[in-house]
């Protein structure tokens, strides 16, 4: 049973700093009072409870620093309460799996009055995060000193003055402490060791751990395939038979890895809670617009907009804007063939070690134009994707990652098809495979880390000089890292991250068969990604909010649908190999159809693969369902309860009447 909100003061004098919000500069008075007003309001009264104060007070009519810089914050009660709110699971004292609620507090493992790290400081920031986006309008019509800025009872405060171009950012602050001990145990010291998991979760929040966790068992699961591919190499570089049975343990590998791993994400998200947390009803992203309507299934009034129109949005514009691109693609990959047959020409010309050097430059340019071309047609993705206007963020986000996913496949390894059943010409691929696979982890590595880290800590050089410039009357520390922080660029989340793993995997899974030390690189690139990537959200960018997810969600079935291809592909290879060949020498349709049937067999045995292994370990299904269990057990006791005292009244009332 829920605590009344009315029973308990959250209120605290002294409180430490949790969230940032900026403000515009030219932001009204009015605007900064109301906001103010509302975030520390009780709930009893539409406000979020929660603690807030400006970055630096105005003192003897002299104001210091920046005024629209606000800081946020709750009480330990408040934190409490609010992680009931939001349905946050703990571990109890018997072990077990729980939803959090205040009124059975005690019963939960470490959980102590005066202990306030009973929630770590990601649940802590999630909660105040949630608290803030549910912030909501009552009677209000308009954001004050804003006429422009329209609300409607139930509108949620924060989207409409991000909207309104009045709220510039809301961001987690770092814990400098925390921050330099998960700095030293991550990647502080050049060992080899598992990554601090627990720690990252702790402090970043399941996605980002989940995202590092899966890095590091997709390398682990890598170097099986690099230690084969090794030899391979070596001494089988053109020995057919030896190839089959590669590619044989190339397509077991891909199903299985994909499969335990779902189990090995079910235990760590079983150990952090969210594999137990319930979905909560999403509401509209902050960028949906339209006419404000009603919501069929809520009953609330919100902004509604046509799906026909969207409809055409997506397939009259939004479809043959896609189509012309991967004509585009198609059409430089031609001109990355002329130029090798260009540089063929050249070589045989001369034969020199110079000619020798210039068959790899078409492939190194095209590799190139490639990663360009991803990285365009990603912001060009994105704008079409919001123009779509989906009302939620799901809807939002599986429709850029469909775009950009189907893109980045035909770009990235047309050319290879292209080469391997086309022009049948294994060299050549071997050449491109290892090419652009090399090329694509070196650009990666260095716009994603390396030059970021640079120009960052450039701007912070400039903005410690700005800071010490300013006379503030306040705690100089957290002035400074307020304003370093603010000025950091916004993390965008895991989707580039996975996305270069969903390709690296490709390159692994659809040819590496012809170029065995495909795995090997990939081992070595993953390996200092972990650093990078480390390095990248702890020091590059604003710290990110920590969002609870119980696993990596669609990616899963895109790495799925990536070893199903695969499976078609080595087939399609093995085809063509001479030894193949050479046991049907007369008829390419017999051939053609045993290729088919292994692939079928090959596919099935994959689906069987994928039913036998199970999702979750049965100990976690076993405690899964005692959970549920209980929960229906409690219910029902619940409605029983609730049944005897209506009957208790009834028969009251009866009396009295009689």
């Amino acid at each position: 049973m829920k605590e009344s909100w009315s029973a308990f003061n959250t209120f605290e004098h002294h409180f430490r700093p949790l969230v940032v919000i900026e403000l515009a500069k030219n932001t009204k008075e009015e605007t900064k009072e109301w906001l103010t007003q509302r975030i520390v309001d009780k709930k009893k009264n539409g406000g979020a409870q929660l603690l807030v104060k400006p970055l630096v007070k105005e003192d003897r009519g002299k104001i210091d620093g920046n005024q629209n810089v606000y800081l946020v914050g709750a009480s330990h009660i408040r934190l409490l309460l609010g992680a009931e709110t939001v349905g946050l699971v703990k571990e109890c004292n018997d072990n077990s799996m729980r939803t959090f609620t205040y009124s059975s507090r005690n019963t939960f493992k470490d959980f102590a009055d005066d202990n306030h790290d009973f929630l770590t400081m990601a649940e802590r920031q999630y909660i105040i995060k949630h608290e803030l986006e549910n912030l909501r309008a009552k009677d209000e019509r308009m954001i004050p000193g804003y006429p422009q800025a329209k609300l409607y009872p139930g509108k949620s405060i924060m989207r409409r003055l991000m909207t309104s171009g009045i709220l510039l950012q809301i961001f987690p602050l770092h814990d400098t402490e925390e921050l330099k001990k998960l700095q030293y145990t991550w990647y502080g010291q050049v060992k080899i060791s598992y990554q601090p998991l627990d720690q990252i979760r702790c402090y970043f929040g399941e996605t980002i751990a989940l995202y590092f966790g899966f890095l590091e068992y997709f390398t682990f699961a890598l170097v099986p395939m690099a230690l084969i591919g090794i030899p391979y190499y070596v001494f089988a570089w053109e020995d057919y038979d030896k190839y089959v049975m590669f590619a044989s343990f190339n397509l077991l590998w891909s199903t299985v890895i994909l499969e335990v791993w779902k189990r090995c994400c079910a235990i760590m998200t079983y150990r952090w809670g969210t594999l137990l947390m319930k979905r909560q009803f999403e509401e509209p992203r902050p960028g949906f617009h339209g006419v404000l309507g009603i919501n069929p299934v809520t009953g609330k009034e919100e902004p509604v907009y046509s799906s026909i129109k969207r409809q055409i949005r997506i397939y009259l514009v939004s479809l043959p804007f896609v189509c012309l691109c991967l004509y585009f693609s198609l059409y430089v990959m031609m001109i990355y063939f002329e130029l090798e047959t260009w540089a063929l020409d050249f070589h045989e010309e001369n034969e020199s070690y110079f000619s020798k050097l210039m068959l790899f430059l078409p492939s190194i340019i095209y590799a190139i134009v490639i990663e360009m071309m991803n990285r365009i047609y990603r912001y060009a993705a994105e704008f079409l994707t919001s123009w779509e206007n989906h009302r939620l963020e799901s809807s939002h986000q599986n429709h850029l990652i469909l775009k950009v996913l189907v893109f980045n496949f035909l770009n990235c390894f047309a050319s290879l098809f292209y080469i391997a059943f086309v022009l049948f010409d294994m060299k050549l691929l071997r050449q491109s495979l290892a090419t652009l696979l090399i090329t694509s982890q070196i650009l990666n590595q260095f716009v994603e880390a390396l030059l970021p880290y640079w120009l960052q800590k450039r701007h912070n050089k400039k903005v410690k000089k700005r800071v010490y410039s300013i006379k503030v009357d306040t705690d100089l520390s957290l002035f400074e890292q307020v304003n370093l922080e603010k000025e950091m660029g916004t993390y965008l989340g895991t989707f580039d991250d996975y996305l270069e793993l969903f390709l690296q995997f490709g390159y692994v899974s659809l040819f590496s068969c012809v170029y065995p030390l495909a795995a090997v690189f990939a081992v070595l690139n993953n390996i200092t990604e972990m650093y990078s990537d480390a390095l990248k959200i702890c020091r590059v960018f604003k710290r990110p909010f920590s969002q609870p997810t119980a696993n990596i969600g669609v990616w899963q079935l895109a790495f799925e649908t990536m070893s199903i291809i695969s499976v078609v592909t080595n087939c399609a290879l093995i085809g063509l190999s001479p030894q193949v060949n050479a046991l049907f020498p007369d008829s390419k349709t017999d051939l053609t159809l045993i290729v088919v049937l292994v692939e079928h067999i090959l596919l099935a045995l994959k689906f069987v693969m994928a039913f036998v292994i199970p999702d979750k370990p049965q100990d976690i299904q076993i405690k899964l369902a005692r959970l549920e269990f209980e929960s229906l057990e409690a219910l029902k006791q619940q409605q029983m309860k609730l049944a005897a005292e209506s009957l208790k009244e009834e028969t009251h009332g009866e009396k009295k009447m009689n």
